[in-house]
């Protein structure tokens, strides 16, 4: 995981001052291997496209799909984690500049796994790392997959970030945001951990 220092950034479209407490966030989306460990474990539901229980051959390293709200939740609380709110997940993927993608302001296809020249599906976690790492070192927090994070109504909507493998340049700007029914799960939707960090 990837302290987060307290203190101000910018926030959102119009940039707005908001403080966030320090925290730790993972330095990379939850992966297929990571989340067998979790589903081993515990005897919880693999996701639906796994086969006896097993990720697809040679993705282990990508990001687990096919998770809804409720997923994530449950493997952060047997990790010791949580899920990140959307201030900490903005924070940890632009800085504290106001950026609109975690490297800068210009839009790059190189740097990231997104609908524009990307291959259409997810790619091992950090495989754009560093070019496309945030200025805290945090990777994929652009493409790749959408992350739940824990803003929203459990019963209604929750927010998800990032863009993903199927989405443009707008999608996976630092402070888009899309929402969901916590029990939607498809193929482009991941999640990634948070944890607090201890009072000084």
């Amino acid at each position: 995981m990837i302290l987060i220092p307290a203190g101000e950034f910018l926030m959102g479209r119009e940039k707005r001052t908001v403080f966030v407490p320090a925290f730790y966030i993972d330095r990379t989306p939850v992966t297929n291997a990571e989340y067998k460990a979790f589903v081993d474990a515990t005897n919880y539901n693999f996701p639906p496209h796994w086969r006896r229980g097993q990720p697809p051959p040679g993705k282990e390293n990508h990001p687990v799909v096919q998770v809804t709200w409720f997923d994530a939740v449950a493997y952060a609380e047997w990790a010791g984690k949580r899920l990140p709110t959307g201030p900490e997940w903005e924070k940890a993927a632009r800085g504290t500049d106001g950026r609109i993608y975690p490297w800068g302001d210009t839009f790059d296809p190189t740097r990231l796994n997104c609908g524009e020249g990307g291959p259409l599906d997810t790619t091992p976690v950090g495989q754009y790392s560093p070019a496309g790492d945030s200025p805290y070192g945090v990777v994929d927090m652009a493409g790749n997959v959408y992350e739940w994070t824990n803003d929203g109504n459990p019963v209604t909507t929750m927010a998800l970030r990032g863009g993903s493998w199927l989405d443009g340049r707008d999608q996976v700007k630092t402070f888009a945001i899309r929402k969901h029914t916590p029990r939607r799960k498809n193929d482009f939707i991941g999640f990634r951990c948070a944890m607090d960090a201890p009072e000084e």
